[in-house]
C-alpha cells in the first residue's frame, strides 16, 4: 500500500536556528519557510536527494506541536509520511485493519498542495505516519 518515504519530519523549538543547521552545517538545500494554518505549523523542507526532511515549528499556541515541544524542549522526530496513490482506499483499508485516523478522518491540503492524512501513532510503533496521496498508480 505504501509508496516511497516523502519525508521525515522534525519538529523544533525556533525554525530559523534549525534551518541555518541544516544549509549551514550540513551544505543542505533547505527551502522557504511556508506557514501552513490548517496544520497549526510552519515548515521547511531540506533536500536530501532521495528523500526530505520536513522541519516545523509551532505556528501560535494552538498548534498540536506545543505539547510535543513542551514534552521535548530541545525537539524531535515528529512523524514520517508516506505517499500512497489513493489516499481515502488506504485510509479505508487501515481503519479496516484496526488502525485509527486523527481528526474527522477527511483529508487536508499539506505542504505539498496534496492530500493528507494522520494515523495514530499508537497503531504504528509509536511514531505518528503521515499519508500523502502521491496521485500515482
Amino acid at each position: 500500500m505504501i509508496g516511497r518515504l516523502n519525508h521525515i519530519a522534525i519538529a523544533v523549538p525556533d525554525l530559523d536556528r534549525a534551518a541555518a543547521k541544516y544549509r549551514d552545517d550540513l551544505g543542505a538545500h533547505v527551502s522557504a519557510p511556508q506557514a501552513l494554518p490548517e496544520h497549526g505549523v510552519t515548515v521547511v523542507f531540506v533536500d536530501t536527494g532521495n528523500t526530505k526532511v520536513e522541519l516545523l515549528e509551532p505556528l501560535g499556541d494552538e498548534s498540536p506541536v506545543v505539547g510535543f515541544l513542551a514534552k521535548n524542549p530541545d525537539g524531535g522526530m515528529h512523524h514520517m509520511c508516506f505517499e500512497v496513490p489513493d489516499i481515502m482506499a488506504a485510509a479505508k483499508q487501515l481503519q479496516a485493519a484496526g488502525a485509527r485516523v486523527l481528526g474527522d478522518g477527511q483529508p487536508k491540503i499539506g505542504a505539498h498542495g496534496l492530500p493528507v492524512l494522520f494515523l495514530h501513532p499508537k497503531d504504528f510503533c509509536g511514531t505518528l505516519i503521515e499519508l500523502e496521496e502521491s496521485g500515482k498508480d
